[in-house]
């Protein structure tokens, strides 16, 4: 039997995920090749850009089928949800408010979203997430979330009756971009546990965000940001 931890924070709007364990209940596991601070800068060789870019513009640069290679297919879009949350044991993300913790937008209006799943990886799904805003918006925005979330050791999300366990832990990102952040979210609720690995990467006016099984956002998130940065 499948079950979903619908539960908590993604980068930029700290959206609601839907994560889904094996139908085993095993723990599934995921082995960093390093840990520590995961945002940096790099003058980036960005496509100049008059200002924020539209949500329009920013679809045209998701991923998609052709870009990921066979054994991928796009996942249809959820419903927004909107059950009560609430933060228990990490002040500084509890300061977010309840409108971050549900999905709401933290100021980034312009945005663009796909997901997939991954055929043959058993409950392997990536989703990719653009937004637009100057720079200094982005930047601010995006480092308070992963602030927020790797500051306490763990701590729990309380998403309507279910209460799921939070981990997060920084781990290196590759030098992308003008700047960087990644972590490792362990969610664990009755039991069992997943882990989502969640990279953002800053070029010019575009935040490109990849979320999901460790390994497909490793393998794809170059191209991610290769896609968001060029001209369409």
């Amino acid at each position: 039997m499948r079950f979903p931890i619908t539960t908590a924070l993604c980068l930029g709007t700290a959206t609601v995920l839907v994560l889904t364990a094996c139908s085993d209940g095993s723990a599934h596991t995921t082995n960093p090749t390093s840990s520590g601070s995961a945002s940096g800068r790099q003058e980036g060789r960005n496509a100049p850009a008059a200002g924020p870019l539209s949500s329009a513009a920013l679809a045209k640069r998701l991923l998609d089928e052709g870009d990921l290679g066979e054994g991928y297919a796009r996942k249809a879009e959820q419903p927004g949800r909107h059950d009560d949350v609430t933060v228990v044991g990490c002040p500084a993300l509890g300061e977010l408010g309840g409108d971050a913790a549900a999905g709401g937008s933290l100021n980034f209006p312009r945005r663009a979203k796909v997901s997939f799943t991954y055929a043959s990886g058993t409950g392997s799904e990536i989703s990719e997430e653009l937004y637009s805003g100057t720079a200094a918006e982005l930047s601010s925005g995006v480092g308070r979330i992963f602030e927020a979330m790797t500051s306490c050791s763990g701590y729990q999300v309380l998403v309507g009756s279910m209460a799921v366990t939070v981990t997060a832990q920084n781990v290196s990102v590759p030098r992308l971009g003008d700047e960087r952040w990644s972590q490792l979210l362990t969610f664990t609720a009755d039991g069992r546990s997943h882990v989502i690995k969640q990279t953002a990467v800053r070029v010019g006016m575009v935040v490109a965000v990849v979320s999901g099984s460790a390994a497909l956002v490793d393998a794809h998130v170059v191209e991610a940001v290769a896609k968001a940065r060029v001209a369409t």
